[in-house]
């Protein structure tokens, strides 16, 4: 039986969190009405207050960034990407002690937490190169003509980012529009936001210009109403659940902006018979307990061929028993608590709807100690396909195994939900391959491992998963315009 021995995050919750604050114009406000409090997942504690911006506050940070904005597309590109590349010096520096602060917020271990910073600088690095490489075009000449299309930042954008990946979501953003030459104001989520205000300071002491980067916390309904209905904004970017990025994109709709959506997922796992299915459940269950589950791209379901579908269970479950959960900040804890009680709430909800089903708890299932939100990493196996874990996203350290005839088979269940952000395979067969990249409906699909995309390489969903794309050759382009030019060279 599992339990959590110790806490050592709880001596670093008064010592190592940072005061939260808005950031507006280059300047840190601090005496606003409490909206929140931070928790350490892992204590239960509260650890700091998150204010509220008011409604003067969401104006001044919409006239900063418009005057942000104007600075920040006439800086040189050159000169623009020295202030990224000295503000992610400074992360890289501080990746140690920043990723105690996301620890702490978040419940995910020290070491998940510094490969997030770390991760997040890399996306600074691959945009400060786009932003040096973002050209546009000349057309073939006609006489007395010249024929260009240019490329401009789109203007000022608003990002509103999640609390389960908070650098990562945060960096995505911020460097792609910083690149583009774009001003941003984040709305950041309220549970991680201590990630977001040491990630901004290491812009404001890398001299990016005031309003150029504004960070507010408060009334999400609020929030999201007042800046994408006002004039100033001209962009619109979410990372976070499918409903939330439906009701941003109607109120960009009214006021005739794009949006940039990365929404949820319920990722597939297909399983052939050609793999060693021991291996691939070892594997499985390295990667479902990363992050305890709540990463948009987390593997989810398993759907396995029947030949091998037994021994790759009973692996998939032997590992995840073996797995040591606890406190983020013990050295040798392999998976924290889950980051809030809603998620610990809906893991309970959706063990027991399996159970009322008649599934079969493979692994795991309980909560673990009667203090802070942990949970044991689980596997739900022989569900029916109406089970909620079949059916809706887990984002909880919670898997769901079926077994199938064939691969027709496999892709008509993967290709059940709504949602299509990324999907993950495992065959030796190259005609299977072959036929699972044109069959499955994904953003992106990882072939005999669970990586995924990084920053040269585009990542986002299809169908209810999002619209547009983050990272790789073309991440520029939603924050950006096109503008033809047509210029007589002629005597008038």
């Amino acid at each position: 039986m599992r339990e959590i021995t110790s806490r050592p995050s709880e001596a670093f919750e008064k010592t190592h969190y940072p005061r939260i604050g808005l950031y507006i114009d280059g300047e840190w406000i601090y005496d606003r009405e409490t909206w929140s409090h931070v928790r350490n997942p892992s204590t239960e504690n509260e650890i700091a207050p998150v204010p509220k911006a008011t409604q003067e506050d969401l104006q001044k940070a919409l006239t900063s960034s418009q005057e942000g904005f104007r600075i920040w597309r006439n800086t040189a590109p050159l000169d623009r990407v020295a202030i990224i590349q000295k503000a992610v010096a400074l992360m890289r520096e501080r990746a140690p002690e920043m990723a105690k602060v996301l620890t702490l917020e978040h419940g995910k271990t020290l070491a998940s937490a510094e490969g997030e910073i770390l991760r997040s600088c890399r996306y600074y690095d691959w945009e400060a190169g786009q932003a040096l490489r973002s050209y546009g075009w000349v057309m073939p000449a006609i006489p007395d003509f010249q024929r260009q299309i240019e490329r401009h930042p789109i203007g000022p954008v608003v990002a509103f980012t999640p609390w389960n990946v908070p650098m990562s979501s945060y960096a995505r953003k911020t460097s792609a529009a910083l690149a583009a030459g774009c001003s941003i104001i984040v709305k950041a989520a309220e549970e991680t936001p201590g990630t977001a205000v040491e990630l901004t300071k290491c812009f404001e002491e890398a001299g990016l210009p005031p309003g150029v980067l504004n960070l507010v916390f408060g009334d999400p309904a609020e929030i999201s109403a007042t800046l994408i209905a006002s004039p100033i904004s001209r962009l619109v970017t979410l990372t976070g659940s499918t409903g939330v990025g439906k009701h941003l994109t109607e109120l960009a709709a009214r006021a005739m902006k794009p949006v940039l959506m990365e929404l949820g997922g319920h990722a597939p796992v297909i399983v052939t018979q050609s793999v060693d299915a021991e291996r691939v459940g070892v594997l499985a269950a390295e990667a479902k307990t990363r992050g305890s589950g709540q990463i948009c791209a987390s593997v989810s379901r398993f759907i396995v061929d029947e030949k091998v579908y037994a021994p790759f269970v009973d692996a998939f479950a032997k590992t995840l028993d073996a797995v040591k959960v606890g406190d983020g900040f013990d050295p040798a804890v392999q998976m924290g608590p889950v980051a809030n009680d809603r998620r610990f709430d809906a893991a309970r909800a959706m063990v027991a709807d399996a159970d009322k089903r008649g599934g079969r708890i493979a692994s795991g299932g309980q909560r673990i100690g009667n203090r802070g939100y942990f949970f044991e990493p689980t596997l739900l196996s022989d569900l029916p396909l109406d089970a909620d874990a079949m059916r809706l996203e887990p984002f909880n350290p919670i898997a769901a195994a079926v077994s199938v005839p064939d691969l027709d088979a496999a892709l008509k269940i993967a290709n059940s939900v709504d949602v299509g952000l990324v999907g993950y395979a495992f065959t030796n067969d190259l005609a299977e391959a072959e036929h699972l990249k044109r069959n499955l409906d994904v953003g992106a699909l990882s072939i005999n491992h669970f990586d995924t995309p990084d920053s040269d390489t585009p990542f986002g969903g299809v169908k209810d998963s999002g619209i547009g794309r983050e990272g790789g050759p073309t991440s520029l382009d939603a924050y950006m315009v096109q503008k033809t030019v047509l210029q007589y060279t002629g005597t008038l």
